[in-house]
């Protein structure tokens, strides 16, 4: 267990990486290693089927620690930056399915700590953006990068040159999250969604691993990925299980033991 990100498990098979660093969860170096570490052991876990992202009731994270950055020399935060990469792709690379449940703000890395997950849900006072180029630079843990991909290049450089902010019912319109709540209610949901995700088939992580890397690969080569990928879901228990049930009970019957 880390200093400012923990793990929890239910009994259902969901583990919640909680951030909380006071007041905003600042990301500095610290918290950058120990997501990293964080990541590791849940992706190592057999028990967890599915991950929700929080950073409490009040803000997800506002962005990194600027007091760290503006004292670390330029050699030292150089031999660094590469660790805050390193953190976020381990994030996305979980081979279980993640939901970001985003109260507040959700600001530079802290908008890219969500753009990790699969989903993004967003409570009804969230603000998101990438205000990086307001201090002299430009975004580091995937804001150029996942951002584009995710909402499309024109969008992506609208909020990375103009570093504002946008709510999340204008998130939601441009395809940035995924569902809004109440601020009360967005932890509860994403549970109750990553419960479901936990129920399915070790098939959900082929189906990721090929959303996921195929998107960067040309056409060709990335149909060849999902046929491996879908042969490969043949040698799985759930996908026995859930033809059997399919033949015998119908569709959505299925009881999955994730292997």
């Amino acid at each position: 267990m880390g200093e400012f990100v923990t793990v929890t498990t239910d009994d259902e098979g969901v583990a919640t990486l909680r951030l909380d660093r006071a007041p905003v969860n600042a990301l500095n170096s610290q918290v950058w290693v120990e997501f990293r570490d964080a990541a590791r052991r849940v992706s190592g876990d057999d028990s967890i089927g599915a991950v929700v992202l929080w950073g409490g009731p009040k803000v997800f994270a506002a962005g990194a620690d600027i007091k760290e950055m503006q004292t670390k020399p330029f050699q030292e935060f150089f031999a660094r930056a590469g660790v805050l990469q390193e953190a976020f792709n381990e994030l996305a690379r979980l081979p279980q399915i993640t939901i970001a449940a985003v109260n507040g703000y959700a600001l530079g890395g802290g908008c890219e700590l969500s753009l990790t997950a699969d989903f993004r849900y967003a409570a009804d006072n969230a603000r998101f953006g990438q205000p990086e180029i307001l201090l002299g630079v430009i975004p580091g843990a995937g804001g150029t990068q996942r951002l584009a991909r995710l909402v499309g290049i024109q969008r992506a450089k609208e909020m990375v040159y103009a570093g504002g902010m946008y709510s999340a019912e204008e998130s939601l319109a441009m395809g940035l999250v995924d569902k809004v709540f109440p601020a009360g209610e967005v932890y509860d949901k994403a549970v109750e969604a990553a419960r479901r995700y936990a129920k399915g088939p070790y098939a959900l992580r082929m189906a990721k691993k090929a959303v996921n890397e195929g998107i960067e690969m040309g056409l060709d080569e990335a149909l060849r990925l999902e046929t491996t990928l879908f042969t490969a879901c043949f040698a799985t228990e759930d996908r026995q299980i859930g033809m059997d049930s399919f033949l015998a009970e119908g569709p959505g019957k299925a009881q999955f033991v994730r292997r």
